[in-house]
């Protein structure tokens, strides 16, 4: 199947798997030369968190989301990857409130025709207790959802 668009979702708990959720983008985008939404989504604790380290002001700076991914480590590096590799891709951030919805939102509105999230392995009681975000993107998203677990 040949794609126009590639959403790969990172966040925070995926720092040890990046490499993998890279690669299941790139084997997604190359064949049909797509290009990449580079997706960070922040728990509003380390929104504020990365701002600090950035030296921002929180009350006065007008940076959004999409701003701060774009200086963020963690998205910096895989889009340097993708770019090494001819492909496209863009930098976007969402920050707090329900992160499965907002990555829903951002797949509808940047019209992926896949997204690539990670998770973990976690019991039915794990689920109903704290969530599962990745699950819920998997349920909720209006596109094919690549799930990279994480070991």
């Amino acid at each position: 199947m040949a794609y126009d668009r590639i959403l790969l979702a990172i966040g925070p708990d995926d720092r040890d798997s990046l490499d993998t959720l890279v690669d299941a983008a790139i084997n997604l985008a190359e064949p049909s030369n797509a290009s990449v939404s580079l997706l960070y989504a922040f728990p509003r604790d380390d929104y504020e968190a990365v701002m600090e380290q950035m030296s921002i002001d929180t009350t006065t700076s007008g940076l959004t989301p999409d701003e701060v991914a774009q200086r963020h480590e963690s998205v910096r590096e895989p889009g340097d990857r993708l770019e090494s590799l001819g492909i496209d891709y863009e930098i976007r951030g969402v920050s707090g409130g329900n992160l499965a919805d907002q990555v829903v939102r951002t797949i509808e509105r940047s019209g992926a025709d896949v997204a690539v999230v990670g998770g973990t392995k976690r019991s039915p009681a794990g689920k109903a207790m704290f969530g599962d975000h990745a699950q819920q993107v998997l349920l909720n998203a209006p596109v094919p959802v690549v799930y990279v677990k994480r070991e």
